[in-house]
Order: structure tokens, then sequence, then C-alpha cells
């Protein structure tokens, strides 16, 4: 059951790969890399979807030949083997070096498939059963077709040992994030589908040793739908991952957006002048019409303008008082600090917030050169600047001067 279950995911998830890389393909039709990548795409899917029992027996009355879907199965994988040493040579190698490396797997890999097309037509599966995975351990009990199915697994085994060490070189040359995790994810892939030619190796060795091999069929099925399903994460995560680094970029730019609100708003109703769009209602606030990035750059400009405008307001020697009436540090350049110099100006009315010649003697905190550590600091003086608001306004206003 739960082999089906793998079997089914692996189809669907191979056929979805490929689905999802065929409209680069169509665009970029001179690109080697991306055809080998969508070969393996499609010849991974393939390779399970025609072994699946729901539909094998079918195929092969199709065709009029019994088990002929082991031999499209293992025809596709050793032909989506060669694609991975395709795509890894030209991401890793000079374009020239890369070309003579991957015809030279391709002459490789394509005899090997020649011959293996021959042998298996020569012994074919000598058993026959419901499911693949029985076919193959009664059909390996037989001495030709155990030399078969060694061949084949020395193919794959060759070829995934090869994508493991072009995927450990490429991944020290990668320069990307989501594409080194992407090799990684490729190289325990196909060390799973290594762990898988062991395992049946040891399967076949079990017939002529008078070993019964069978209780390690789950690890070898096991070991080789997973490996497939992380090789096939592997090579798409370096097209998706970036959207993951995107999304999580406005999420964080969205809730320090949020996160700086009350601030501006205070600010804003004390000075609307600092809005460039002024808000036109709750909701528009609430989710802003233009890119996150943008919205909480904006707001960041503008609680700074507002600071600005309502320091004009206020001298070194009223903050000093107010701090000292709530027992607060007298420190205005800290988060604070200026949470406490704003809420101090705001706590009086309009009309008497004019600007003093004395209130250039507060010291300013010079921004911050790196725009994440600048909308830190201001998340801190919201912060600061909530917990006064909420707490104990009334010293505050008791603290400053008329």
């Amino acid at each position: 059951m739960i082999y089906a279950i793998l079997a089914w995911v692996c189809a669907f998830v191979g056929l979805a790969a490929f689905a999802y890389r065929l409209p680069d393909l169509l665009r970029r039709r001179h690109d080697v890399a991306l055809w080998a990548l969508c070969t393996y795409f499609l010849c991974s899917g393939i390779s399970f979807l025609v072994d699946l029992d729901l539909l094998r027996l079918h195929i092969s009355a199709f065709f009029g030949l019994p088990n002929i879907t082991s031999l499209i199965t293992q025809a596709a994988v050793v032909v989506l083997t060669a694609a991975q040493q395709v795509v890894l040579v030209y991401w890793s190698s000079p374009p020239a070096e890369a070309r003579r490396m991957a015809r030279n797997r391709v002459l490789v890999f394509g005899g090997a498939l020649a011959v293996l097309v021959a042998s298996s037509f020569a012994v074919g599966p000598v058993a026959h059963s419901e499911t693949a995975t029985s076919t193959i351990l009664l059909s390996i009990q037989h001495g030709g077709y155990a030399l078969y199915m060694s061949f084949y697994l020395l193919i794959c085994a060759v070829g995934q040992f090869e994508t493991v060490r072009l995927s450990l070189r490429f991944t020290t040359m990668a320069n990307r994030q989501w594409l080194k995790v992407g090799m990684r994810t490729v190289t325990v892939g196909a060390s799973m589908i290594l762990v898988y030619c062991v395992t049946r190796g040891v399967q076949i060795a079990g017939t002529r040793l008078d070993f019964d091999g069978s209780a390690l069929d789950p690890v070898q099925w096991t070991a080789g739908s997973v490996g497939a399903l992380l090789q096939i994460a592997g090579w798409t995560i370096p097209s998706w991952g970036i959207r993951i680094t995107r999304a999580r970029g406005w999420a964080r730019s969205y809730r320090s957006y949020r996160r700086l609100r009350p601030l501006w708003w205070a600010l804003y109703q004390a000075s609307p002048d600092i809005a460039l769009d002024p808000p036109r209602s709750w909701l528009r606030d609430l989710v802003p019409p233009r890119d996150p990035h943008y919205s909480l750059y904006r707001r960041v400009i503008e609680i700074r303008d507002g600071q600005l405008i309502l320091r004009t307001s206020l001298s070194l020697e009223d903050f000093a008082r107010v701090a000292r009436c709530l027992g607060l540090p007298e420190d205005p350049t800290s988060p604070l600090g200026e949470a406490l110099q704003v809420r101090a100006v705001l706590s009086r009315p309009a009309e008497e917030r004019a600007e003093r010649a004395d209130a250039s003697e507060i010291p300013a905190r010079p921004p911050y050169e790196d725009f994440r550590d600048e909308v830190e600091w201001l998340s801190q003086v919201a912060s600061s600047f909530n917990r006064l608001s909420q707490g104990r306004p009334g010293p505050v206003d008791a603290g400053l001067p008329s």
C-alpha cells in the first residue's frame, strides 16, 4: 500500500515538474541543459507511471508483451540518469568542455541502453505477477535475468555515483542559496538511489547464496522512491525556492509595516503632510495597495519626518523632566527615549506645540545606513511608544510645562 502511494506520488511529481518547466523550454529551445532537465523530469514520471499496478497490465496487453512495463521503466531510468549527467556537466563546466563531456556520457549511456534493451528481449522476465515488485523478485531467481538485472543496477549505480560527485562539485561553485540547497538535495537523493542499487544487488546475490532477500524489499523500493522524489525536488528548488525567499521578504516587510503603524499614525495625526499617500480608509492601510517593501520604505521615511517635526517643540530640559517624572532613563537616543519624545510632545494640545529655540539641544541618533537596521530600530521605538501610550500617560502630561 505504501509503495503504491509512493509510486503514484513520484509519477505525479515527475510529470508535474516536466509541465512546470515546459514553458521555459519552449522559450529557450537552444538550452541543452534545460532540454536534459525536462527529459529527466519526463522520464522520471514515466518510469513510475507505467509500472503502476493499475496500469501495467493494460500497457502490457496493448503492446502484447508481458511485463513490457519493466523494460520501459528501466529504459526511462537509464535515460534520466544520462540526462542528469548532461545537466550537471553543463552547469559546472565551460561550454566547450561541457559539450564534449555531455556527448561522451550520452554515448556511454546510449550504448548501455542498447545492450540493456537487447538483453531484455533475450532473457525477459521469466515470472509474471500482479505487482511489479513481486515480478522482479521472482524473476531474479533465474540466472539469466539475475545477470540482466545486475547489469541494469551497475548502470544506475555508476550514474548515481557520478551524480553525487558532480553535485558536490557544483555545490562548491554555486553562488545562490537555493541552488546550493537544490544540489544538496539531489546529492541526498542520488545517495538513496545508491542504497536501492546495493539492496537490490544483495537480493540478487541472495538467490545464488541461498539467502532470502525478500525482507529487504521495503528498504529498496523506499530508498528508490524517496531518492527519486528528493532528486526531483532538488532539480526544481532553484526555480521555486526564490519565490519562498521573496514571499518571506514580503511577509517580513508587511509585519514591520504593521508594527510601525501605531507610531506612524500618531505622527500622521499630528502632521498629516508627512504622508505621500494619505490613507483613505482603515482597510486600505491594513492591506497597502503597493508592494509591501515600498510601503514599508515610505512608512519609515514618514516616521522620521514626523519625528524631526516634533523635535522642534521639545527641549532637552523638557525631555529630562518627563523622563524623571516617569522614572525612566534620561537617554533621548535610545528607542525608549525617541518614543518618549514623541509621546511628550503629542500629549500637549496642538496649539501649544510651538517651536522652541533650545530644541536643538536634544542629541539625535544618526540614521542607520542599512535599511533593515533602521526598520528594527523604529520597531523598537514603536513598541516603546505603545507601552507608554497604554501605561501611564498622565505623568507625561504633568511633566511638561504648558
